[in-house]
């Protein structure tokens, strides 16, 4: 067990400071503090030593040199039972309890305003330092980085129960915030060089917003964490407006069709089961989106993902809700009217997005793999009409260039091997998934033909190129009249040469949108 004689209290997040150190000095420990802390205890009328007169060595630099001395970083890492004689010799006083957290670097560089050399000074040094020394040494020292911790530590300290495993256990919360600290320095400092996101060193924090209850399966931990640096519009400042705690699996299908919708500036919905769009429309009105979206496979929208890069008003609320189960509706925005609908389904969970923009998110992406980390740029690629390539005789008309566009547009979302059927702004079967291309397009057709869609006259998307003509071929016996894909294949002639004796359109992208 540790008896705590001396606290050193130096923080910039004064939250519940006064109401601590309050408690510490009931339990006669001596508290020492700088600047602005010390200053602030003071006034409270709480009595503290400030660092200078404890090493006799004043503040300097505009405060950038107070805790850098033998008296403070002895007290911090002197071993208990080891050191003593060496701390007597040059009047080093044991600190037992240590109260830091950091100069606002991330709350700092936030600001749009902000300079580099402002940024720069926000740079803590001395707090990281004495957050190391005092947690590596946590078999004598407390370490606390977090208010949140105060109640919790006060109440160990009156009953004495303060163990050696819960002082390891405040350590590894100490290195982690001093590592989170060091991450966005280090990820700003490469910002603002251009540098190479993917250097040499690969350094991701998250903070967790919650535990869930499970992860793709009950019988899997998880958690759900933010990015340390995040945008608008996003899950990091999505709000729950009404429904059950979100899943695993809710937050990955959600964050699917919400990247699939913000793809899209006209009203559009996406329903998304299992990662994948089961139904994508583009319309004049949320509502006809909703409609023609959930036609396209109503027996996967069945407790899907419903996505909309528009407010959800109540007559879409109401269709909603009258004509299928679903398990999250995600929207930039929800009218009073539309809330008191989706409030008659209390378990129905509601995601308001904040603002909504079309231009895709930049960042990074990861998968996890055995024993390593496999990080790529966010697929942000997009194809314009300037950018297609016609490599057969027949030409696609407007409509289908329109609807070529669209369809390319949901493939990028649809695991590989995607195909894509679309008719006027919606899709009518999607093939997603199968290890062969040709099981995708069968599968397409067969979505197509149970919903009673006409596949005559409509267009065909493929995330990556036909590696045999099979495909169009039959993609032909279904009535497609269009088919937009990548190319690049070897057999890329024979093709194009389907294409042609089908009479078919066919254009290339050149860009692959494989997703796995």
């Amino acid at each position: 067990m540790l008896t705590v004689r001396r606290a050193l209290i130096s923080v910039t997040d004064k939250r519940d400071l006064i109401s601590f150190v309050s408690g510490l000095v009931e339990l006669g420990i001596e508290i020492i503090s700088t600047g602005g802390t010390c200053q602030q205890l003071k006034e409270a009328g709480i009595e503290a030593i400030g660092v200078s007169t404890k090493t006799d060595f004043p503040e300097i630099m505009d405060g950038r040199v107070k805790t850098l001395h033998p008296v403070i970083h002895g007290g911090l890492l002197g071993r208990r039972g080891t050191d003593e004689a060496v701390m007597l010799k040059y009047g080093i006083e044991p600190i037992d309890l240590l109260v830091v957290n950091l100069y606002p670097f991330e709350s700092a560089i936030s600001r749009p305003d902000v300079t580099f050399e402002e940024a720069i000074d926000n740079i803590d040094i001395g707090g990281p330092a004495m957050i190391r020394a005092g947690a590596k040494n946590h078999d004598g020292v407390i370490v606390i980085v977090d208010p949140d911790d105060y109640g919790e530590v006060l109440e160990i300290l009156r009953n004495s129960k303060l163990s050696l495993e819960y002082r390891c256990r405040l350590a590894a919360k100490a290195y982690a915030h001093t590592s989170s600290y060091d991450a966005a320095i280090t990820k700003y400092l490469s910002d603002s060089l251009n540098a190479d996101p993917l250097g040499a060193k690969f350094i991701h924090i998250g903070n967790r917003v919650e535990k869930l209850r499970y992860g793709e399966n009950p019988h899997q931990d998880a958690a759900f964490y933010l990015d340390q640096v995040y945008v608008s519009g996003t899950f990091a400042t999505a709000k729950q407006l009404q429904g059950k705690a979100l899943s695993y699996n809710n937050i990955a299908d959600s964050d699917a069709a919400l990247g699939c919708v913000r793809q899209f500036k006209e009203p559009a919905c996406v329903i998304v089961k299992h990662a994948n769009p089961c139904g994508v429309a583009i319309a004049d009105d949320i509502l006809s989106a909703y409609e023609r979206a959930f036609m396209t496979d109503p027996t996967s929208a069945f407790g899907g993902i419903i996505a909309f890069n528009r407010p959800l008003d109540f007559v879409t609320a109401r269709a909603i809700i009258d004509k299928q189960f679903v398990e999250v509706i995600v929207a930039p925005g929800f009218d009073e009217e539309a809330l008191v609908v989706t409030a008659e389904k209390k378990n129905v969970r509601v995601l308001d997005i904040g603002v909504l923009s079309s231009n895709p998110i930049l960042g990074l992406d990861y998968k996890k793999v055995s024993g390593g980390l496999l990080v790529q740029n966010t697929d942000t690629g997009r194809i314009l009409e300037s950018d297609l390539k016609v490599v057969t005789e027949q030409l696609p008309d407007a409509n289908q260039i329109n609807d070529l566009l669209f369809s390319w547009q949901v493939a990028k979302f649809v695991k590989s091997n995607a195909i894509v059927f679309c008719k006027d702004g919606s899709t009518i079967g999607i093939g997603a998934g199968q290890m062969s291309r040709i099981y995708s397009t069968k599968i397409a057709a067969i979505k197509a033909a149970d919903e009673g869609f006409t596949m005559e006259g409509s267009v065909m998307a493929s995330d990556a190129f036909f590696p045999f003509r099979d495909g169009v071929d039959v993609a032909a016996e279904y009535g497609i009249k269009a088919i937009i894909q990548p190319g690049g294949s070897m057999r890329d002639d024979e093709i194009i040469e389907a294409a042609n004796e089908h009479g078919l359109a066919m254009v290339f992208t050149n860009m692959r949108h494989f997703r796995h």
